[in-house]
């Protein structure tokens, strides 16, 4: 970052050469004082530090007819925004999101406007304080088959999946119906629960509720949870809104780690020359708004990102920005047979995030929990997964249903 007084939004797009240099003059006034050649002097003069600058044009490619795709550097004046990330896209890729085929693929923040940032209120470290654990990739497990059961039911669930050693518990993203177990009662029902396998395992279990309700009533329902003895906050990030996910960051009366779901955020990043690059969305801003964990496609699962951009995604949320760093938890497919790739791409500070890997084991929540552990102890121990199967049923049943994918 050369310039502190600047945001630096790099775009790709395709129009005709010739036009480039007027289309990025166009968005750097467009996007920031509206219009520039038809002001008089003194206006300019007084307009001048809030007017965006071009810093860079490159040609990509040629893809004939005059026609080229091509990377655009606009610098837009921090004293422009606030701190907040509404204001901050906005700006950066407000209307111009409209305008054809372009996407915001590269930001880069001033220091000093990284650092109004909250940042996760406990990051990597701070959720590895709380459960107790260091030196292992952290395993969670993914509630499911939930609505329209009796809590008593869901108690049981719970029980299983804490049993079969996972670190973390958390909703399915979709659990919104509170007619018959709502978010409070869950809550109390599984704290006692995770007390209970507490004291015959000795391992600690944090439950992640889903953080449910009109926008202007999650406040309120995040610090009613947390008292509650909730261990983390599921936020659906992007269908909520990132500016949410900053307030409840930034107040301290919601005392547990946020964790941000992407659901809804593939309408963003998904389409090829469209959109907001994966990198910025799960990487640079759910870490700028304050998640500790963030969960987002891993490039080996049912649901995939291309791996570069997925390492991208990493980068952010571990780079040194003064922030501190987030948990990933790379999901969709994940079974035990792929712990070897999520520890030779992720390291050990990476959430091992499992649904169907664990309920759909042939033995049940708490053999599919069981087995995860084993591929994680033998990953630790660098010992192949096949080995570590002969002293595992649970680990070996898993592996004949999905395979092993080794480093």
């Amino acid at each position: 970052m050369a310039d502190e007084r600047f945001v630096l939004a790099t775009y790709e797009l395709e129009d005709e050469e010739k036009a480039l240099k007027k289309r990025a003059d166009g968005i750097a006034v467009g996007l920031t004082v509206g219009s520039w050649t038809d002001l008089p002097a003194a206006q300019q003069e007084r307009m001048q530090p809030y007017c965006g600058r071009v810093e860079d044009i490159t040609v990509l490619e040629r893809l004939g007819e005059g026609r080229v795709r091509a990377r655009i550097t606009i610098g837009y004046p921090v004293v422009n925004f606030p701190a907040r990330i509404p204001a901050l896209l906005t700006t950066v890729f407000g209307k111009l999101s409209m305008d054809g085929r372009i996407r915001l693929v590269r930001l880069e923040l001033p220091p000093a406007f990284v650092g109004a940032f909250p940042g996760p209120k406990f990051g990597a470290a701070g959720v590895r304080e709380i459960l107790g654990v260091q030196g292992r990739p952290l395993l969670m497990s993914i509630f499911k088959s939930c609505i329209g059961m009796p809590l008593d039911a869901l108690v049981a669930a719970f029980t299983e999946q804490a049993l079969g050693g996972a670190d973390l518990i958390k909703d399915d993203e979709i659990f919104f119906n509170e007619s018959i177990a709502p978010p409070e009662a869950r809550v109390q029902a599984y704290r006692d629960a995770a007390r209970r396998t507490e004291e015959e395992t000795g391992q600690k279990v944090l439950y992640a509720v889903n953080l449910t309700g009109p926008v202007t009533q999650l406040r309120d329902r995040a610090r009613r949870l947390s008292e509650l003895g909730a261990g983390a906050l599921l936020i659906n990030a992007f269908a909520y809104g990132l500016d949410v996910v900053q307030a409840l960051a930034e107040d301290p009366e919601v005392t547990v780690p946020l964790m941000a779901h992407p659901a809804v955020a593939g309408a963003m990043y998904a389409a090829p020359g469209y959109g907001i690059s994966a990198a910025i969305l799960f990487g640079q801003l759910l870490r700028l708004a304050g998640a500790d964990i963030v969960i987002y496609p891993s490039p080996y699962g049912t649901v995939t990102l291309e791996a570069n951009e997925g390492r991208e995604v990493l980068g952010h949320l571990r780079e040194d920005n003064g922030l501190k760093p987030a948990l990933p938890a790379p999901s969709a497919g994940i079974h035990p047979g792929l712990v070897p790739l999520l520890v030779r791409d992720y390291g050990v500070d990476v959430i091992v995030n499992a649904g169907g890997g664990i309920h759909g084991h042939p033995g049940g929540a708490r053999a599919g929990g069981r087995a995860f552990v084993a591929a994680i102890r033998a990953v630790m121990d660098r010992r192949p997964l096949a080995e570590a199967a002969g002293e595992s049923p649970e680990l070996a049943a898993a592996i004949e249903k999905w395979g092993v994918k080794e480093a």
